[in-house]
């Protein structure tokens, strides 16, 4: 009787004898190795090849108000400047509609792969949101902000016949005036309304909101004498200060204006912690990768330290604030919660 074969397994010898050098082979083993360390990353390295080229294609950068204004003009210097870094167009869209509410909701919506950002305004991200019934956005879930562009210092003007210098001079008049001192501002719910507002109930100041469609047309009728005060941006009011056709009161930045440097401050003027400029700044949709936001960041960061661009903003009357996306956050949800009692208290709502 012969014994029965029993099966065996390849030796360490005919395993040695195998030829992992034939072409198929190696294929088949740098296949698997890809797909394992996939599966060990989640996917990480078809990811990092994703923003190790970014950014592909132009990128879009929506504006959420019509051609013209302080956000559009700074939206402009900022794609000039980020285009070159990046090595990619950055075309200006204008969306306008709703107070930015329209174009806003386009970026929320949008791919979240860098190539859509968003000109955040603080009316429309901060504001809106407490003097529209409904915005079809939230400001904190659908965004990822990407950095802060800078501040648009916020001046008082008057008109040099009524008879108030200073700010206290100003509060003081208002309190004698029956029906109050009006002061104009470029539209309901706008960030000079708000200031305006908030002046008020910090102050006690007899203050009347006259709201207008455009600042340049509340300014028109300052110099013209039809309305004693105008809450503005710097940019617009700065040439009328010089030239005497309007009286500077005071900025209602943290500090002075590098545009009008002799202007005080509220706070210089008797007024603790009372900051509010109006901001600008860009934003991604909410999903964005880190690496991508990241990179944005930096170069963003880069512009507002390149001095050809500091100029160009400053002549908007806007004061670049690089930092981190982080820092913007917290500045966002710290002027939601603010501005959000001043809209209550003042009973503010959209038109």
């Amino acid at each position: 009787m012969k014994p029965r074969r029993v099966p065996t397994t390849p030796t360490s010898r005919t395993l040695a004898h195998r030829d992992d050098s034939a072409p198929g082979r190696r294929c088949l083993l740098t296949a698997a190795a890809t797909a394992a360390a996939a599966a060990l990353l989640g996917g990480a390295p078809q990811v990092a090849l994703a923003q190790d080229v970014f950014p592909s294609k132009p990128i879009r950068l929506v504006v959420p108000f019509t051609p013209g204004g302080v956000t559009d003009t700074s939206a402009r210097v900022i794609a000039e400047f980020l285009g070159r870094r990046l090595g990619q167009q950055v075309v200006v869209d204008n969306k306008p509609g709703a107070s930015g509410n329209i174009g806003t909701q386009i970026v929320a919506t949008a791919p979240a792969d860098g190539h859509t950002l968003l000109l955040g305004f603080d009316g429309t991200m901060v504001i809106n949101p407490h003097v529209f019934q409904k915005v079809p956005f939230d400001t904190v879930k659908d965004f990822a902000p990407v950095g802060k562009i800078g501040d648009a210092v916020l001046i008082l003007v008057a008109h040099p016949g009524v008879p108030a210098r200073t700010l206290q001079e100003v509060i003081a008049l208002s309190k004698t005036q029956t029906g109050g001192l009006s002061y104009g501002t470029s539209g309901i719910g706008g960030t000079p309304h708000i200031a305006g507002e908030l002046l008020r109930q910090r102050t006690g100041a007899n203050l009347q909101h006259v709201p207008y469609k455009g600042g340049g047309q509340a300014i028109t009728d300052a110099i013209g004498g039809a309305i004693p005060l105008v809450y503005t941006a710097v940019a617009g009011a700065q040439g009328h200060v010089k030239t005497g056709k309007l009286r500077a009161i005071a900025v209602s930045s943290a500090a002075r204006s590098s545009s009008l440097p002799e202007v005080p401050t509220f706070i210089e003027a008797g007024l603790p912690d009372f900051a509010v400029s109006s901001w600008v700044g860009l934003f991604a949709p909410a999903a964005t990768p880190r690496a991508v936001l990241q990179k944005l960041n930096a170069e963003l960061n880069a512009v507002l330290a390149d001095p050809a661009a500091r100029e160009r903003l400053a002549v908007l009357g806007i004061d670049p604030t690089p930092g981190t996306p982080e820092q913007y956050l917290d500045e966002v949800r710290r002027d939601l919660a603010r501005y959000g009692q001043v809209v209550r208290a003042a009973g503010i709502r959209a038109e």
